[in-house]
């Protein structure tokens, strides 16, 4: 057993220390702060060249106005003839003049384009609001009056179940969950199927065989892969509650996810859980897939070769999913989920339709747990046969020949 654990290690440190896994952690980072980064820039800039200035003689009209549409405002220009030059130069959309004649409140705006519809809806509302206390004013009404006048309608909503939000949760769930398995299955096929072929044939594998079992030595290869994978989940599972968190109160973010943040919980929620339990089996056997490719090719030269199978099944799998992603009670998407290789797509498609009760996805989980462990073991048998044989007969060949050997 200690022996097992070594090459678990060997292979795990082996893979985390190079610079394509490094290259392959930071990626997704790297870019995601660029484009957070850009668009920040972008934001701000428009947000500076949307704002306008507003002036006025009576300084109660300009800080009321700034009072309630503070983001609005570019609040350093306090004069016709600096806003003239701001606007000269592009630094704001244009500039409003706010006065007051004779008890009526009027409002210029100059600029080189119309006023965009957000702004010139909170003009007006500003304006009327202003306007109708002057009104109240001069009529010189009774304090009830005043009150009967100032009386608003009400309007409620009793909603007793956001449908469309959560038909969106699911639907985002069900594109990152499968995106998410896709990516790792075709990034850790190649990584295992050229792990093992690199040793195919080589002196160093028949020593190592004389110390240690054949199944002891390809389940530490597995392990070892399995861990890496993990160690990658792990530091995005970490990154993306950083990002997640600094979104919450960036500026740029933190309105869209105040106005979502039941959605965000529930797509959160849809991608943990028995879900991501899937996701981790559903990669194990595609892993083993991926190390059988790898022992089968004729010499350590063919490693790029090696993924093929694997991958080619990791895309019919994932295709397949399209068709039934708004139909998860479908007959073929219930067969699905509990066949091995597709289970890890379609089980949490429909987990996350709620279209699977717990006794189903207990018998999906205990159908792909034991097919995990029949094929370690009866792949663990003939991995020496398949290893050690150097002939160039091509895959069919190998295949053969390392049944017999298991036999």
């Amino acid at each position: 057993m200690n022996k097992m654990w070594i090459v678990t290690a060997q292979t795990y440190l082996r893979q985390v220390k190079s610079w394509s896994f490094i290259l392959l952690i930071l990626t997704p980072f790297i870019f995601g702060g660029i484009g957070m980064g850009i668009g920040s820039i972008s934001a701000n800039s428009a947000d500076q060249e949307d704002r306008i200035a507003v002036i006025s003689s009576e300084a109660s009209l300009r800080d009321g106005y700034i009072k309630q549409n503070k983001d609005d405002v570019a609040k350093k220009y306090t004069t016709v003839d600096a806003s003239k030059k701001a606007l000269k130069s592009k630094d704001i959309a244009g500039y409003l003049v706010l006065s007051n004649s004779d008890k009526q409140v009027k409002a210029v705006f100059h600029g080189n384009d119309d006023l965009d519809s957000g702004t010139k809806s909170r003009v007006q509302i500003y304006l009327s609001q202003v306007q109708q206390q002057f009104n109240l004013q001069n009529a010189k009404l009774t304090g009830a009056q005043a009150t009967a006048l100032q009386t608003q309608p009400q309007f409620k909503q009793d909603i007793q179940k956001n449908v469309g939000k959560q038909n969106i949760a699911m639907l985002i769930s069900f594109w990152v969950m499968v995106v998410m398995v896709y990516i790792i299955l075709i990034t850790y096929s190649s990584i295992t199927a050229q792990e093992i072929a690199s040793e195919k044939g080589t002196k160093i594998m028949e020593i190592i065989f004389s110390s240690t079992s054949a199944v002891k030595y390809f389940v530490g290869k597995i392990l070892g892969v399995l861990l890496v994978i993990v160690t990658q989940i792990l530091v995005y599972v970490l990154g993306g509650w950083i990002v997640l968190n600094y979104a919450k109160s960036a500026s740029l973010t933190k309105d869209f996810f105040a106005d979502n943040q039941t959605m965000i919980n529930s797509v959160i929620h849809n991608l943990f859980g028995v879900n991501m339990l899937f996701l981790l089996l559903g990669v194990v056997l595609f892993t083993i897939l991926s190390a059988l490719s790898g022992a089968l090719v004729s010499k350590a030269e063919d490693a790029s070769k090696a993924a093929q199978p694997s991958i080619m099944l990791a895309m019919l799998t994932f295709f397949s999913t399209f068709p039934f992603q708004n139909n998860p009670e479908s007959i073929f998407a219930k067969i699905l989920s509990y066949v091995p290789f597709f289970s890890s797509y379609f089980m949490p498609l429909r987990v996350i339709n709620h279209a699977a009760n717990p006794l189903e996805i207990g018998l999906s989980l205990l159908i792909l747990l034991a097919t995990i462990g029949l094929m370690g073991y009866y792949i663990g048998r003939m991995y020496k046969g398949l290893m050690l044989q150097t002939d160039t007969h091509g895959f069919w060949s190998s295949l053969k020949s390392g049944l017999a050997y298991n036999k």
